[in-house]
Formats: structure tokens, C-alpha cells, sequence
């Protein structure tokens, strides 16, 4: 521990920059995470209800219901979907489409350059403070010809590739879930339109009562 806060007071300008990493990392990985469970929606609740909307109601009072609801389902993919349902289904499948390839897929990807890209930085980083702490050390090495007094800031100098590993493993395999958790989830918006297609197919438009006939009309047919 005290060789470690010897690096942290020593070297600084490598220590701080790291901890800044490891902070603003923390920070976006918990905010994508909020991100992904704001944007799931539970279809096996909400199918059925959208379903019993779109009966009773038509397709606006379902678009309205879509509206209102949370995730990005209901709220981007199915409104798309719903909006231009007048214009027939092929009009539905190009319009929902669009907006998983253009809309929804780049708002799940938000933040996850900027995770892999302060994963790789800090990495780099990490072995450029070994690389300089070990430049210092050998040129005293050279200079003094005493290994023992130097071995400690040898040791000190791994510290700053250990400190950018720490921080570079973990958001890799966070960005690795992240980009699973995406695949999945684009899978899962596929088959929902799929779904929607098939209601907006099946859906019976309501029928018309049959006009009432008038009296004199009645009366002609009697008397033939």
C-alpha cells in the first residue's frame, strides 16, 4: 500500500489522469445501464393490451396508447408502425425499419464508443507511464551503478500499466455485454413489428349498421 501511494504522489501527472478514467468509465457504464432498462418494455403485458385497443378502439386510440407508454417498443418502433398504417402494410414493415436501423440502434449505442475508446486510452496510457518511469530509472542506473536503490522504482513504474489494466478489462467486457445485450434486443424489435404487422392485418374494421328502409319503400313492395 505505501509503495502504491508513493506512485499516486509521485508520478502524478500518470496517477491522476488514470483515477479521472476509471471515475468518467464508472459514470457512463452506469448511465448506458439506466438507459437499457428505461428502454425495455414487457411485451407479454403490453401485446395484449395494444391488441385490445386496437379492437375496440381503431388504430389512433392504439397509437395514442403507444404514445404514453414507456420504452422504446411502444414509443418509437410501434408509433412508427402505427403512423403510417393508412398507407398500407408494406408502408408499416419500410417505416419501422427505418427507424430501428437509424434511430433506435444508434440511441443504443450511445456512450459505447466512448467506453471502448477510454479502455484503449487507458492502456496506452498506463504503458506509457511504465515506459517513462522506466527511462528515469534506468538513466539513474546507469548513472549511480546501484541496482538495489533503484529496484523499488522498477516496481513503481508497473504500477502504471497495473492501474490501466484495472481500468481497461473490466469496460471491455462491459462494451462486450453492452454490444450482446444491442444484438438481442434488435431481435427482439424484429419480431415485435413482425407482430404488429399481424394485428393491424387481422384487425376487422367496424361494420356499418345496415340503413334503415322507409315506409314508402315498404309499402311498394307489399302491394307488388
Amino acid at each position: 500500500m505505501g509503495a502504491f501511494w508513493h506512485f499516486v504522489t509521485q508520478d502524478w501527472y500518470f496517477a491522476i489522469p488514470m483515477f479521472i478514467m476509471s471515475v468518467v468509465a464508472v459514470t457512463l457504464v452506469v448511465w448506458r445501464l439506466l438507459l437499457n432498462l428505461g428502454a425495455r418494455t414487457n411485451m407479454n403485458v403490453f401485446l395484449p393490451a395494444l391488441q385490445e385497443k386496437l379492437q375496440k378502439e381503431g388504430v389512433e386510440s392504439a397509437l395514442k396508447f403507444c404514445e404514453t407508454q414507456p420504452g422504446l417498443i411502444p414509443r418509437r418502433l410501434f408509433t412508427a408502425g402505427l403512423e403510417t398504417s393508412k398507407q398500407g402494410l408494406a408502408a408499416m414493415r419500410r417505416a419501422m425499419a427505418t427507424v430501428i436501423e437509424l434511430e433506435i440502434v444508434p440511441q443504443l449505442n450511445f456512450l459505447l464508443p466512448t467506453v471502448l475508446a477510454i479502455a484503449k486510452i487507458a492502456t496506452m496510457v498506463g504503458l506509457l507511464g511504465t515506459v517513462v518511469s522506466m527511462i528515469g530509472t534506468f538513466s539513474q542506473l546507469s548513472a549511480k551503478g546501484d541496482m538495489a536503490s533503484q529496484s523499488q522504482s522498477i516496481g513503481l513504474a508497473l504500477f502504471a500499466t497495473a492501474m490501466g489494466l484495472v481500468t481497461a478489462i473490466p469496460l471491455v467486457f462491459t462494451h462486450v455485454l453492452f454490444k450482446a445485450w444491442i444484438a438481442n434486443f434488435e431481435i427482439k424489435m424484429k419480431s415485435a413489428a413482425h407482430k404488429l404487422v399481424l394485428l393491424v392485418e387481422n384487425l376487422k374494421p367496424p361494420t356499418a349498421p345496415a340503413p334503415a328502409r322507409a315506409k314508402g319503400d315498404t309499402a311498394v313492395t307489399l302491394k307488388k
